[in-house]
């Protein structure tokens, strides 16, 4: 039964990569999950929960991104030596200053952001509504949760861009 009025051959850029969206997510929870454990120093309370808070987050997503392939049709793919294969962001040394993990953060969230809308253009040109609204959430929660680590990393004398946006 054709639930989805979606051809195959429509959907299959789209699977490949939301697969590639999946690498990219375990690949990123696990280092989340070793800076967790490895923050030290006087960022130690605030890392701690904020690393905390963003592997909580991406290991929903992963259960998410897998069952959107499973409704697509699709297997997932579920091995660990297949995710570091293509995924694009890399593991990290644990043994990194506070300072260095919420940029190497920043940078997989760059990677992440970009992997989305590589998702959400095969999406669209598939009619795959579904895939777009949900990678739509998480390009805001994101955005959001990179805004809030690069504020934590600019100093408190650190300006915004000051001139006003007029309608």
């Amino acid at each position: 039964m054709n639930y989805l009025n979606m051809s195959d051959e429509e959907l299959v850029p789209v699977v490949v990569e939301l697969n590639t969206l999946l690498a990219d997510y375990h690949v990123y929870y696990q280092k989340l999950r070793s800076f967790h454990w490895n923050i030290l120093g006087k960022s130690f309370f605030d890392l701690h929960n904020k690393f905390e808070e963003l592997y909580g987050n991406a290991q929903k997503k992963i259960d998410e991104i897998a069952e959107r392939i499973l409704t697509l049709k699709y297997h997932p793919i579920s091995k660990m030596t297949d995710y570091l294969e293509i995924s694009k962001i890399k593991e990290s040394s644990p043994l990194l200053t506070d300072e260095e993990m919420v940029n190497i953060i920043l940078d997989d969230h760059k990677i992440l952001l970009s992997q989305m809308k590589i998702v959400i253009n095969h999406a669209t040109d598939a009619g795959d509504e579904g895939t777009i609204d949900l990678l739509g959430a998480y390009v805001r929660e994101l955005e959001k949760s990179s805004w809030m680590l690069n504020a934590w990393s600019k100093k408190t004398t650190a300006q915004l861009n000051n001139s006003m946006v007029k309608a």
